[in-house]
């Protein structure tokens, strides 16, 4: 369906569109049998550049804990495009076994930003660390402008398709087939959010809770004296719209997983502790071996797990949509000095984490699987 033919239904005749467009009612609800503990619902929302690195191994914390079902992955350009990402995804589930997940395709480009629109805010503000599919840690100046053909894969192509359901409707029926059940973990742009919440002004609410990767603060120093990639927000500069639309809808909590999520990285002895067990899983993590920060790994396990977080901060954050140098960086505040204009919505900021107890668990997880 055309989006200005959804953008004509009216809000009280949602439910009634939904219906006829999805299959799904706005008020059904699965019958839960009594006395059974109910899985932890979670679908993942990322750019899953690959093969191997911290998108991919997001994974793993979900795949291999039993008390997780996961609802099914969905993709959106960022680290890499779109279909590259699924791909990726996609072959890897094949080799963990988990094909039967569904990988749901999604936003092929932000709302807004663009390729060109990247280059501009260089020319003026200075060099952007990582551009993902725009250049990576390169020159945005040869980077495609739209998705390029699926590439040849190191690790092979998939056998699997992806899913026909496009990814901001595949998370609008999900969360409404199990009302506040659903944790939504986002570790990339966060584009395919703000589409569900713009084509379901009740998509956010329904779902449990929010869970994601950015919203870096007070990187400046950082990026002068340590590694200026992990200083850079990507996740929330590469569509500062999406990142604002969706940190300001009414999710029933939200966490971020900021700044902590530099403080452990995937070293070369660590990997060779999980490679110790040899699966396939081991073997593919081993041989696409990045060492960069667990950035998203750190953001599952917590989604998955979150009595892992030790310490953690109540805040107001948005994302500056304005056309300046700070496009895409993330503000918070305290409540009583938060824009009153803005709907900005409380987070809870993770500031500590039981780093052994994570790092064990994944080594565990990794080998399980």
């Amino acid at each position: 369906m055309h989006p200005s033919t959804l953008s004509r239904f009216t809000r009280l005749g949602l439910t009634a569109a939904c219906t006829l467009v999805l299959g799904w009612s706005l008020t059904a609800q699965p019958a839960r049998a009594e006395g059974t503990q109910e899985p932890t619902l979670i679908i993942e929302d990322n750019d899953f550049l690959g093969p191997g690195g911290s998108d991919i191994q997001s994974t793993i914390p979900l795949l291999a804990d039993p008390h997780i079902k996961v609802l099914g992955f969905t993709v959106t350009t960022g680290d890499d495009w779109e279909n590259a990402e699924s791909a990726h995804l996609r072959r890897f589930l094949e080799i963990a076994n988990k094909a039967d997940i569904p990988v749901s395709d999604g936003a092929v480009y932000p709302l807004l930003n663009t390729v060109a629109l990247m280059r501009l805010h260089e020319q003026e503000f200075g060099r952007i660390p990582w551009k993902g599919a725009w250049g990576g840690l390169g020159d945005s100046a040869k980077a495609s402008e739209t998705q390029p053909a699926l590439p040849k894969l190191a690790e092979g192509l998939p056998s699997t398709a992806a899913s026909p359901e496009n990814a901001a409707l595949f998370m609008i029926r999900a969360v409404h087939q199990h009302p506040h059940q659903v944790t939504i973990l986002a570790a990339g742009p966060l584009t395919n959010l703000a589409l569900a919440i713009r084509l379901d002004p009740t998509f956010a609410a329904t779902a449990k809770q929010l869970v994601f990767m950015g919203g870096l603060l007070d990187t400046d120093l950082i990026s002068v004296t340590g590694n200026a990639n992990f200083a850079s927000d990507f996740n929330m500069i590469f569509d500062p719209e999406a990142a604002h639309i969706t940190l300001t809808a009414p999710w029933p909590a939200i966490t971020v997983v900021g700044n902590i999520s530099n403080d452990i990285a995937m070293s070369k002895e660590y990997m060779a502790r999980i490679a110790k067990k040899n699966t396939p899983v081991t073997a593919y993590l081993s041989k696409y071996y990045s060492p960069l920060p667990m950035w998203d790994e750190l953001t599952a396990a917590i989604a998955a797990d979150p009595s892992l977080v030790q310490h953690s901060v109540k805040a107001y954050m948005d994302i500056d949509t304005s056309q300046g140098s700070h496009y895409g960086h993330a503000r918070v505040w305290a409540k009583d000095m938060a824009p009153r204009s803005q709907h900005v919505r409380e987070v809870t900021l993770v500031q500590k984490v039981d780093v052994q107890r994570f790092l064990n668990n994944f080594i565990q997880q990794a080998q399980s699987l």
